[in-house]
């Protein structure tokens, strides 16, 4: 969805910010950034130390406070997904057509 811009000249979101701020990748970079929302709510809920979450995770307590601060650059999707499910959730990825209404696919993730 292209940005359009209204009489007041701000443009509304195309639904991904990195899209829209022209960064390369904007569909992986959002993709990671859900990722780790639903990474940090877990933890967050679960009432995880670092120390306790990077034990879970099987890795150091600085990548658990680099991924809590959303510095992402160090970490796969496929990573942000296993640890989804070390953290004893599912990870579903369903791949269908896209309508017709639409010039091109889209990855979306949504936490449940």
């Amino acid at each position: 969805m292209a940005k359009r811009e209204n009489r007041a000249g701000v443009a509304a979101s195309s639904g991904n910010v990195f899209a829209d701020l022209g960064l390369r990748n904007a569909e992986e970079r959002q993709t990671k950034v859900r990722l780790a929302v639903a990474i940090h709510e877990i933890v967050r809920s679960q009432q995880l130390s670092q120390t306790a979450a990077a034990r879970r995770l099987k890795v150091n307590q600085p990548k658990i406070s680099a991924l809590l601060n959303y510095q992402l650059a160090g970490f796969s999707v496929e990573r942000l997904m296993n640890f989804l499910t070390a953290l004893d959730r599912d990870v579903e990825i369903v791949i269908r057509r896209m309508p017709p209404s639409r010039k091109s696919g889209r990855i979306l993730v949504t936490a449940a």
